[in-house]
């Protein structure tokens, strides 16, 4: 079986994975989601790093830290802030 073989640091690494991974599944807020998705994406790179695949963690360290939560919240930024019961703001 696969969990046999795994290093000890390995087997902590994959369940802090896997425990960042529901949690950015089950949030509601979408700015906790992009900072959850962040740690995430830092602990998929420690994951990378440990299992010898470092052009991967380079990759994903990019992809997953720095291009989706700017990309995710410049769109949220232009979309403009709207109130809870559904009146726009307006500036002047």
């Amino acid at each position: 079986m696969i969990v046999e073989t795994l290093v000890p640091l390995q087997a902590m690494i994959l369940a802090l994975v896997a425990v960042a991974a529901a949690s950015v599944a089950l949030c509601r807020s979408p700015l906790r989601q992009i900072l959850l998705s962040g740690v995430y994406g830092l602990l998929l790179v420690v994951l990378f790093v440990v299992l010898q695949a470092p052009d991967v963690a380079l990759s994903m360290l990019v992809a997953t830290t720095v291009a989706y939560p700017l990309v995710v919240l410049v769109a949220i930024a232009r979309t403009g802030a709207r109130r809870p019961d559904g009146d726009e703001e307006r500036q002047r």
